[in-house]
């Protein structure tokens, strides 16, 4: 079997085991969908309140808004064996039924426990984009669909790739969730806000460190046709997304040093 049909079988071994609860899915996924509807209320509040912010207005925000949680609900959805390796996997030993098996060990954790319920808060980003096209007029182009594509398999990316850094401190430590958390659903939360809003550091932060602001913040700005008020060239929204795959193909090497010092659990 190759990789591919093995991660199918593991992604449909797994929908199948939730199918068998439908109830507790589907009100999971609910759950998720009014979380994020929650959030997207008090931002519109601020800008009922306000007007706009900077020069930005609710229709803009949204469309930051909602591709930012389309782009993490999949990741999360992906990464979710990532996410529990050290608090499940490693604690009781499972791991290594995983090593034992000869295919690559991402690919095995990637279709561990592919969620049902994070539809829930794809569906809302989804809703969010549809509002913010009706707010800020959107006019939906091959170009700018193709830089929204471009823009949410980066950001799918980035957030797998912080995922699987979670992963990899769990070698090392059992308390590194509170530490990713701050990357993902504080990254979630920064990143659904323009760049333009926060002090320097933090978007540098934003930026270079954990590169946010390209999966989202550039390639809005080109879909929206706004020039940045930060000076960036037009042309940065185009190529940006790209650094989420170097983010991700950086998280995969220290993954694999990760996996080479581990060391069972001795029992």
């Amino acid at each position: 079997m190759n990789s591919l049909a093995l991660f199918t079988r593991l992604v449909t071994a797994s929908l199948s085991g939730q199918a068998r609860y439908p109830g507790s899915a589907l009100m999971l996924t609910f759950g998720q969908f009014l979380v994020t509807g929650i959030e997207m209320v008090a931002v519109w509040a601020l800008f009922h309140r306000f007007g706009d912010v900077q020069g930005w207005k609710i229709g803009e925000v949204a469309l930051f808004f909602g591709l930012v949680n389309c782009m993490f609900a999949i990741a999360d959805a992906l990464g979710r064996g990532f996410d529990v390796l050290g608090t499940t996997l490693l604690r009781t030993g499972d791991f290594d039924r995983l090593l034992l098996r000869p295919r690559p060990l991402a690919l095995q954790l990637m279709g561990y426990d592919v969620r049902v319920s994070r539809l829930g808060r794809l569906l809302q980003g989804l809703a969010v984009i549809a509002f913010a096209t009706v707010q800020a007029g959107i006019a939906w182009t091959p170009a700018s669909v193709a830089m929204a594509l471009f823009a949410l398999a980066g950001g799918i990316a980035l957030f797998l790739g912080i995922l699987v850094v979670q992963g990899t401190l769990s070698f090392w430590t059992i308390e590194s969730l509170e530490i990713a958390n701050v990357l993902t659903y504080g990254g979630v939360e920064a990143a659904q806000y323009p760049m333009a809003l926060y002090a320097r550091w933090f978007r540098y932060v934003l930026t270079f460190a954990v590169p946010l602001a390209c999966v989202a913040y550039y390639p809005v700005l080109a879909i929206l046709g706004k020039a940045d008020p930060l000076g960036a060239p037009a042309w940065l929204g185009l190529v940006s997304p790209l650094a989420g795959f170097v983010f991700l193909a950086a998280a995969l090497g220290a993954w694999r040093v990760g996996v080479r010092h581990y060391t069972s659990t001795g029992s």
